[in-house]
């Protein structure tokens, strides 16, 4: 990623299911080791594709075993769509230079960017 600007950094991290490599790359980079707002978009999106994996992983099967009242396998998609719009939404914020933090998972993620300066 050495060419790469800060925001493009943070945009790829937010791209739906690939997301996840950019991120780590920033998160391992000795480039952005001090640029916190990267790290912390890195974060974010990271922990954005561990929820789609929770609720692909977890919650969907659990619709398919019996469980799978119609609520359930429309809070499942209600889920995906959710996590698929806050990657949507995360790319327009980060490209118009906008810090946003998403519920609960800006806050592990701003979390998980303190601990790592300390």
């Amino acid at each position: 990623m050495g060419n790469v600007s800060n925001r493009h950094a943070a945009l790829l991290c937010y791209i739906p299911m690939v997301g996840w490599i950019a991120a780590i790359v920033v998160l391992a980079s000795e480039r952005f080791r001090r640029e916190t707002q990267v790290r912390f978009h890195a974060f974010q999106g990271l922990y954005l594709f561990v929820a789609w994996l929770i609720v692909d992983w977890v919650v969907s099967p659990l619709s398919d075993f019996g469980y799978g009242y119609p609520f359930h396998r429309l809070a499942t998609h209600g889920l995906q769509l959710l996590i698929f719009a806050a990657w949507i939404i995360m790319i327009i914020k980060v490209s118009h230079d906008e810090n946003y933090k998403l519920p609960i998972i800006g806050e592990l993620a701003e979390r998980s960017v303190s601990e790592q300066r300390s």
